[in-house]
């Protein structure tokens, strides 16, 4: 698939880069051809500080403030692949609606939006949820929104969503993310306290729920009802 990124006035690092970014993850069993063309496209640099920026093309987390971290691109990489294959609500390659519970820094959302005609972002840390909108405004993905807020309660009025994804980690799957699910639709999230998660697969038919786990990681955890100004 093409890329709906502009990146018009950004600068580009190495494509040389890249391209060994995209190497390491099929070799770590990225198979989704699209999701590889997104994650070599998609400018990572941007969302760190400069700093940090030549750092952007390397496999590992980085720190974006606010004791956060911009996710490993294998992390984004699988997260996503695994909301999009053989999903049945698929609409030329694209879900209708995302949810996103851990804006960050914007770069999930950046990689999510170009499989996505609509994606509702969820942070409550103020400033990284003001930096995140920076940096999709520049991208040009004016259908990603963000909002200031505690990512487990969800955005229910923008639901019911295709896919949720969370990239901070709760003791339990709150029971309000997987309510906004659309059957059929998916919910990938880490589980578990700060010395062991598991990331799981969680997909709704009708009012069950199907319960994947998909491999050991290891996220920030997620916060309820605690929102930074």
């Amino acid at each position: 698939m093409s890329s709906t990124v502009n990146l018009a006035g950004i600068g580009m690092t190495s494509q040389r880069t890249r391209e060994r970014l995209v190497g390491r993850l099929l070799e770590q069993g990225i198979k989704h051809w699209g999701v590889l063309d997104v994650i070599r496209s998609t400018p990572r640099h941007i969302f760190l500080d400069e700093a940090l920026a030549h750092r952007a093309y390397e496999d590992v987390a980085l720190p974006i403030g606010y004791n956060q971290t911009i996710s490993q691109p294998y992390i984004v990489a699988r997260m996503t692949e695994r909301v999009l294959e053989g999903h049945p609500n698929l609409d030329n390659g694209k879900l209708a609606k995302v949810l996103e519970v851990g804006t960050g820094c914007g770069y999930q959302a950046a990689v999510i939006a170009q499989f996505a005609h609509k994606v509702y972002s969820v942070e409550r840390i103020r400033p990284l949820m003001e930096k995140a909108r920076r940096n999709l405004r520049l991208l040009g993905l004016h259908h990603v929104q963000c909002k200031h807020d505690d990512g487990s309660l969800g955005w229910k009025e923008k639901g019911p969503f295709d896919a949720i994804i969370a990239a901070a980690a709760p003791q339990e799957v709150p029971q309000e993310l997987m309510m906004q699910l659309a059957d059929g639709g998916r919910l990938i999230i880490p589980v578990g306290g700060e010395d062991s998660q598991e990331l799981c697969l969680i997909t709704r038919h009708g009012d069950s729920f199907d319960r994947q786990l998909v491999e050991t990681v290891r996220f920030v955890p997620l916060f309820i009802g605690s929102l930074q100004h």
